[in-house]
């Protein structure tokens, strides 16, 4: 980062029911994958191949955006993703809090439900409109700013509270 900015890591660990949605969905697109194998359908080629490669397509761009951790530096947290990270500027955050199951009746707007992360954009009653980058639902700290709301779940929420309001401009 510019100017030595000094950055922390917070490793965001999987859920059991992350790691069971993603399993289960994992083989159930696998699954669908091999039919035509498995039934000796005889289908048209392009149907063949993307009853076969749509399954597999979904399974690598999901997992493209797994979140694996989250990066406080000073006038950033990154959202570290499989092959990028995802930028939440510090400048407009007026609050931050561990709220441990804040996603609880969510309705979802646009998102990844399970399959890597709870990641996308969610509705509730709580927060109103919000975006989640979260692996653990009982994790989560909620980023309150100026204009919008975000979602995530380091490993020691705790910690990290403490470690932005500490480094706060």
């Amino acid at each position: 980062m510019p100017g030595g900015q000094t950055m922390k890591y917070h490793h965001a660990p999987w859920s059991p029911l992350l790691k069971t949605v993603s399993w289960l969905s994992t083989g159930l697109l696998l699954a669908i994958g091999l039919i035509p194998w498995l039934t000796g359908m005889h289908l048209p080629a392009f149907l063949h191949w993307g009853i076969i490669l749509l399954p597999v397509i979904i399974l690598l761009v999901c997992a493209c955006f797994t979140v694996r951790g989250y990066t406080l530096g000073t006038d950033a947290i990154l959202i570290q993703r499989l092959f990028w990270s995802t930028r939440l500027p510090r400048a407009g955050l007026q609050a931050a809090r561990f709220e441990p199951g804040v996603m609880r009746s969510s309705l979802r707007t646009c998102d990844n439900g399970g399959l890597f992360s709870f990641s996308g954009y969610y509705r509730n009653q709580r927060l109103g409109s919000y975006r989640a980058w979260v692996t653990d639902l009982s994790r989560t700290v909620v980023l309150h700013y100026d204009d919008r709301t975000a979602v995530i779940s380091p490993e020691s929420p705790e910690d990290f509270v403490r470690e932005l309001s500490e480094t706060a401009g």
